[in-house]
């Protein structure tokens, strides 16, 4: 089970029992929540082999009819489902490439089929070689072959095969690019499609006539399957067009590099096909598996504040918009429920669970979870025993080595002592900063798991 690892120093960081109480129930909820969607438990419950005949999620498929099994697939849980399947089928997998974070294969152990490491949220070249490690176990699967497909979030920058006439920094700095605009991850990948070979169904396309079969972990609002990792095995109901349209929304389509226009362009006047759609026959043989999502997360982190004597809602998986707005809500909800009981009586606790974005003008460093934090923390300066906590599933917020962050009504008080301004910071994209000086960061490393983000209310 994932622990947050500095949980003691949280703790000791509480101003008052109340608050230290509030604490310590919002950070339990967070690892219940992360454990319960641990691929290898997920892999583990959906999958059962019998004999001859593998059952996945009550459909039931005859091993025995396929000459081969390959495994392919990546995202920043495919190495820990990976080990699960190989648990699950042992020999009878062939052989198999898997693509995770650079630094987290010493987590994972597994004999046939390969971990190669790559770069996240940036592609680098050890993307491009694992994607076409992939495609070339596609291409020579035959029509009695199986390949099993394991996706999760993060799979669009581990798995990153441009187009002919795109090269790798294109693709690095339109993924910069969008990321810092505040473009959703829907419209990031969207863009991503359309200048690879790999993802939008063109791995579905390589592996035809091949029988595939996708186990997803989805870390995508919704459970969009061609959103996740860009849907490499799902038709795509984006189009080039699409694509151009999200590069001039977010002011970067002047900032993009000739090959790239020149393929899109291409695209949206049907000069070069666009990506395979629904009903395309390339998907005949396809399944597309969703193992897991936020939603169970949050479900698990209400199941553990009940059981911790919370009046506890779950409120929503599709959590989406500004991270600095978005903490404002959360702020109000705790205001509205200490004034008037309104959604939920006290000791009350709501979860709540998405994606966020952040749009950069600022300098700092940060991530969404922190920012939400950041921007709560100046509503409730006035309240006892409230703390709003949130974290990414992944372990990972942004461009830092945590996961999220605790902000609670002694947060302003605190700061100020410290001569520390959170507007300041918050204006300047530096949460990470601000709750580094203050010790509130939530650290519990890489969790192996990706389903999105977690936000908690708790009020005792």
């Amino acid at each position: 089970m994932v622990e947050i690892k500095n949980r003691n120093e949280l703790l000791e960081n509480a101003s008052s029992l109340l608050n230290r109480r509030a604490r310590e129930i919002a950070l339990s909820a967070i690892e219940k929540a992360i454990d319960a969607v641990d691929p290898r438990k997920l892999i583990r419950s959906k999958l059962v082999l019998t004999n001859d005949l593998l059952e996945i999620d009550g459909r039931k498929f005859e091993l025995s009819s396929f000459r081969r099994i390959f495994v392919v697939g990546g995202g920043k849980a495919s190495g820990s489902m990976a080990e699960a399947l190989e648990e699950v089928l042992g020999d009878l997998v062939e052989s198999g490439v898997i693509v995770i974070p650079h630094g987290t294969s010493d987590q994972h152990r597994t004999k046939r089929i390969k971990l190669d490491e790559a770069s996240h949220p940036i592609p680098d070249e050890d993307s491009v070689q694992g994607a076409r490690k992939i495609v070339s176990i596609a291409d020579q699967a035959g029509e009695d072959d199986l390949i099993i497909c394991l996706i999760s979030g993060g799979g669009s920058s581990l798995m990153a095969m441009p187009r002919e006439e795109v090269s790798l920094d294109d693709k690095q700095g339109i993924t910069e690019m969008l990321l810092r605009s505040g473009a959703n991850i829907n419209e990031i990948n969207t863009v991503r499609k359309h200048i690879s070979e790999f993802k939008g169904g063109m791995l579905a396309k390589r592996a035809y006539p091949a029988t595939v079969i996708s186990l997803i972990l989805s870390d995508v609002v919704g459970d969009n399957l061609d959103v996740i990792a860009s849907g490499p095995t799902v038709p795509d109901s984006s189009t080039f067009q699409d694509a151009i349209d999200i590069l001039k929304r977010y002011n970067c389509w002047s900032n993009v590099s000739n090959s790239v226009k020149k393929v899109l362009l291409a695209g949206a006047t049907r000069s070069i096909a666009e990506t395979p759609k629904l009903g395309d026959r390339v998907f005949e043989k396809v399944r597309n598996v969703v193992i897991g999502n936020n939603r169970l997360a949050c479900l698990s982190a209400v199941q553990e504040l009940r059981g911790r004597g919370m009046n506890a809602i779950f409120l929503t998986s599709s959590l989406e918009g500004e991270a600095r707005d978005v903490g404002l809500v959360l702020s109000a909800l705790a205001r509205e429920i200490s004034a008037s009981g309104n959604p939920v009586l006290r000791p009350a606790a709501v979860v709540m669970g998405g994606e966020t974005t952040v749009t950069v003008v600022g300098s700092g460093v940060g991530g969404r979870n922190q920012e939400i934090a950041l921007s709560a923390s100046a509503k409730i300066g006035d309240m006892d025993g409230v703390v709003i906590a949130s974290a990414s599933t992944d372990g990972i917020d942004g461009p830092t080595n945590a996961a999220g962050a605790v902000a609670d009504g002694s947060t302003v008080v605190r700061a100020r002592k410290l001569s520390l301004n959170p507007l300041e910071y918050l204006k300047n994209n530096d949460s990470c900063s601000f709750f580094t000086k203050m010790g509130d960061l939530i650290i519990t490393g890489p969790t192996g798991t990706n389903v999105n983000d977690l936000s908690i209310i708790v009020m005792i």
